[in-house]
């Protein structure tokens, strides 16, 4: 399987395969690039990879800088979070979409704290990234920080955006974007607050009527690795 790391200016991304639709992983809270190879991502849809169905692009996080940064206030926080979200839109999806040949829209996936990026990217830049699959995410951000909530933290917290989606947008919105929520019902997802925040997000995304699954597996299926291979392995070969 071909593999390379590449540096795009303030941060990495490692490539896999040669052709595809492109898909953008975001790691876990704090994660890392090779996060996706070392816990086995990589291995679970290595047969899409193989098959040129899908190119993989793992990126590297900025949270330990914005969101988990703890002694900031969440303002300050989500100031900070811009900046990643700049580089992803304006360094990023530019060199996948040349290095990717035009092979189809970009998608996006994350597990835990990456699925809230994978939703938040989507909602925001359906047309750039019109497909997020998130995983065991938590789709509030700003529950439980600290500091004044101002225009920062609101753009960039789906469960205040959303909440306001109306008009024209709301109706173009409709028709470009889809979010696939996987959330497991065993351990550590009540925990995490990963369960209530899917069902909670995905009966938002419904009031709205914007295009969305919600796939809830089992009590014996927890928030760890060994679910989001099966998860991800279940749902992906369906846009690839």
């Amino acid at each position: 399987m071909s593999r390379r790391d590449v540096e795009l200016g303030l941060g990495r991304l490692t490539a896999y395969g040669h052709w595809g639709r492109p898909l953008v992983v975001f790691p876990s809270e704090q994660g890392h690039r090779w996060d996706y190879e070392s816990n086995g991502m990589i291995g679970a849809i290595a047969w899409l990879i193989e098959a040129s169905r899908v190119k993989v692009y793992c990126v590297d996080s900025f949270d330990a800088w914005s969101w988990a940064d703890r002694s900031l206030p969440l303002e300050e926080r989500a100031r900070r979070h811009g900046v990643f979200e700049d580089w992803i839109v304006n360094a990023v999806a530019p060199w996948i979409s040349a290095d990717s040949g035009g092979a189809g829209d970009i998608a996006l996936t994350g597990a835990s704290f990456g699925a809230y990026h994978a939703a938040n990217f989507a909602l925001k830049r359906a047309d750039l990234f019109p497909l997020a699959i998130g995983l065991s995410g938590v789709y509030d951000i700003a529950a439980g920080g600290w500091g004044e909530r101002g225009d920062a933290v609101y753009f960039s917290n789906p469960m205040d955006y959303v909440v306001h989606l109306g008009g024209d947008h709301l109706d173009w919105l409709r028709g470009h974007v889809s979010l696939i929520l996987v959330c497991g019902q065993g351990q550590w997802e009540d925990t995490t607050g990963a369960l209530e925040s899917t069902r909670q997000f995905a009966a938002l995304l419904a009031e709205k009527g914007i295009r969305h699954e919600l796939d809830l597996w089992g009590h014996d299926i927890p928030h760890d690795w060994p679910s989001w291979r099966a998860q991800i392995s279940h749902h992906l070969p369906r846009f690839v």
